[in-house]
C-alpha cells in the first residue's frame, strides 16, 4: 500500500507539474494609458573671458600704448534662427568722459581708449565713441555681428580683443588710472 501511495503522489507531482507551465503562461493585461512628454530647451546667450580679464598700459603722453594682453572673449549660443536674426558684441564705458580715472580728478576718456578685433567690425583700432543698443551714448564700441542661421544656431566662437590708449594728441597728468571696460553680447 505504501508503494502504491508513493507512486500516487509521483503521479499528482508529475501532474500537477506538467500543468504549472500552462497555469503560469496565462496573462492578464490592463487597459493602456498615454503619458504625454514636454520637453523645453530656452534658446541662451553668453560670454566669458577666457584670458585677458586684467590689461595694463605703459603711457606716454603724445604717444600710443597698446595693452600687454588681448581680452580673450568666448561668445556661446544656442538661438533659434526663425527668431533670432544675428548675435553681436559690443564694448562700452558706463561713463564716456571718465572711462579712466586716477582718484585725484584726471581722466582718460571713451574717445582716448580704442579697440580692434581682427575677427570682427573694427579690424583697426577704433575709439569707443559709438552709441549702440547697449551702453550709454557716444561710449561703446560694436565688436562683431554675426548672422544666425540653421547652420550655426548652436555655436560657440573665441575672438581677440585688442586696447589701445591712444594720447598722441594729450597730455595728461602723471597717476596710476583705472577703470572698467564693460563686454556685453546682444541676439536680435
Amino acid at each position: 500500500m505504501r508503494s502504491h501511495l508513493a507512486a500516487r503522489s509521483a503521479w499528482i507531482g508529475a501532474l500537477l507539474f506538467a500543468l504549472a507551465p500552462s497555469i503560469s503562461s496565462a496573462q492578464v493585461l490592463s487597459g493602456t494609458q498615454p503619458v504625454t512628454l514636454n520637453a523645453t530647451l530656452a534658446q541662451s546667450l553668453s560670454i566669458s573671458i577666457t584670458s585677458g580679464s586684467t590689461v595694463n598700459f605703459t603711457l606716454s603722453n603724445g604717444a600710443a600704448a597698446n595693452g600687454n594682453v588681448p581680452v580673450v572673449i568666448q561668445t556661446s549660443w544656442n538661438l533659434t534662427p526663425l527668431v533670432v536674426g544675428a548675435v553681436s558684441l559690443y564694448g562700452y564705458f558706463s561713463t564716456p568722459a571718465q572711462a579712466l580715472a586716477d582718484g585725484t580728478g584726471n581722466y582718460i576718456t571713451s574717445t582716448q581708449v580704442e579697440g580692434r578685433m581682427t575677427t570682427g567690425i573694427p579690424v583697426t583700432y577704433v575709439p569707443f565713441t559709438q552709441t549702440n543698443p547697449v551702453g550709454p551714448a557716444a561710449g561703446s564700441l560694436a565688436l562683431y555681428t554675426e548672422a544666425v542661421t540653421i547652420l550655426n544656431a548652436v555655436k560657440a566662437r573665441t575672438d581677440n580683443l585688442d586696447l589701445r590708449i591712444n594720447l598722441t594728441a594729450q597730455t595728461i597728468p602723471s597717476g596710476s588710472y583705472t577703470g572698467t571696460l564693460t563686454l556685453q553680447a546682444r541676439s536680435i
